[in-house]
């Protein structure tokens, strides 16, 4: 059973790699794909009409060097795609976008407005012409290797991770001492892996002076974190700063001038690295890049979380919900939202409840992908008064008609493989910029984060 586990994870790691290329050229074969668009194909080109879409919505991922298996930049690149493309975006299966369009205003949207659908779709049925060749758009400018403008530092793992071939590889970890000699402000922030075909997400932490998290390891080297002796204790909380994470479909840190993420001098950067096997060896160095702001801001920027670890799921349950909540304890700006779960996840939904009684529903991902890790970015922040409770519901499918769960006969508990499970609802406050974060964090049980903060 261990071995089928194993192969399960991979395949579903190796699969979020090609996911967007196996959506677009498998959409045209599904039953029950809309019918014929009636829009016009006799006016829209490349060069006029479909290539500021593809700017604005596909090829932060589209490029060399990036998630996606084929580039978008040009018109011969995109012109073998056409009607893929047509009917990807007619199904909405691309830009990946999971949020329900009745709660919550993103700026980070994906999602394409129908008049953009239409235009792909008249696009392809008139033969994907190319128009002016004469007028096409400015090209976007990207930093080659970067997601974000060009680090002012980078920190690489300094050796390779060897990844067998087989086997069930244990999360690694590495820490990097930072070297830095006076507190650092990260507006931008970025991981970027080495060998994306075996990693499955990479977390980069940031571990402050007089931390007593992974007291006595040797910097340098990899190592797996010990686990707790007792299997019910709950480990689901942050074991400290997430600074910025990597999985496909997550974006980079990317935040607003006045806002930053800190990192105070003598502090390491721990790298949390998720290798999977394929079938054949590799190695892996992957980095982490850092733009800093260009002076003090006057916002921290801290991602927190609501999680539950001690859930049990039933053998074959189809809708099995588990809560949990986030108390703050001094009003802040709540700026950001990212749900997390593995293959049996089903749908997720964030709600505020208010020291008044009232409640507002924030985020509702109604068809929860795993395979795509976004972020929801929230088009204007929301300021939480001291004592609203931000609470997540989530509902998983562990029964044999979920095509991506491992196993439906066994009961699914808390763990870091793909098989196992996670409940985690992320979320980035900004707070000003001198307030020590203890201020805001809730006591007991329902800290999530920071043992150690201060």
């Amino acid at each position: 059973m261990k071995d089928d586990r194993m192969y399960f994870g991979n395949q579903m790691t190796n699969r979020a790699a090609r996911l967007a290329l196996l959506l677009f050229v498998s959409v045209s074969f599904e039953p029950g794909a809309p019918a014929q668009n009636p829009a016009s194909p006799t006016t829209a080109t490349f060069t006029k009409d479909v290539a500021p879409i593809i700017q604005k919505h596909c090829q932060a991922c589209h490029r060399p060097g990036e998630a996606a298996p084929f580039s978008m930049l040009t018109y011969e690149q995109t012109r073998p795609w056409a009607a893929a493309m047509k009917e990807a975006v007619r199904l909405r299966k691309m830009p990946p976008w999971f949020a329900d369009p009745r709660y919550g205003d993103f700026s980070n949207d994906r999602s394409l407005s129908q008049k953009d659908i239409d235009t792909i779709s008249a696009w392809a049925d008139a033969g994907a012409p190319k128009g002016d060749s004469n007028s096409p758009p400015a090209p976007l400018e990207f930093t080659a290797g970067w997601a974000i403008p060009n680090p002012d530092v980078v920190f690489e793992m300094p050796l390779a991770y060897q990844i067998p071939a087989t086997g069930t590889i244990e999360y690694q970890k590495i820490i990097i001492p930072t070297g830095f000699t006076e507190d650092k402000w990260v507006q931008f922030a970025e991981a970027r892996p080495d060998n994306r075909a075996h990693i499955h997400h990479i977390i980069a932490f940031v571990r402050e002076p007089g931390s007593h998290w992974l007291e006595g390891e040797k910097p340098g080297v990899f190592f797996v974190a010990p686990k707790p002796k007792d299997e019910n204790t709950d480990t689901s909380s942050l074991p400290s700063d997430f600074l910025v994470g990597y999985a496909p479909g997550q974006p980079p840190e990317m935040l607003p001038p006045g806002q930053a993420k800190l990192i105070k001098a003598g502090s390491d950067i721990v790298f949390e690295i998720h290798y999977t096997t394929d079938g054949t060896p590799g190695s892996d160095r992957s980095k982490v890049g850092m733009v800093f702001a260009k002076q003090a801001p006057k916002e921290r920027v801290l991602t927190l979380s609501a999680t539950n670890g001690t859930f049990r799921i039933p053998p074959g349950d189809p809708n099995y919900k588990v809560d949990a909540e986030f108390v703050v304890r001094t009003p802040v700006k709540l700026v950001a939202l990212h749900p997390h779960m593995h293959g049996r996840g089903k749908d997720f939904e964030y709600r505020l409840l208010y020291p008044t009684g009232e409640t507002e529903t924030l985020l509702r991902v109604p068809k929860y992908n795993w395979h795509w890790q976004l972020w929801y970015t929230l088009a204007k922040p929301l300021v939480l008064p001291r004592g609203t409770k931000i609470q997540c519901t989530a509902h998983f499918d562990n029964s044999p008609n979920n095509p991506d769960n491992a196993d439906p006969t066994k009961e699914v508990r808390w763990g870091d493989q793909s098989w196992d499970e996670m409940m985690v609802g992320f979320f980035n406050l900004a707070f000003d910029a001198n307030m020590p974060v203890n201020d805001l964090l809730p006591s007991g049980d329902s800290a999530r984060v920071l043992p150690s903060a201060n």
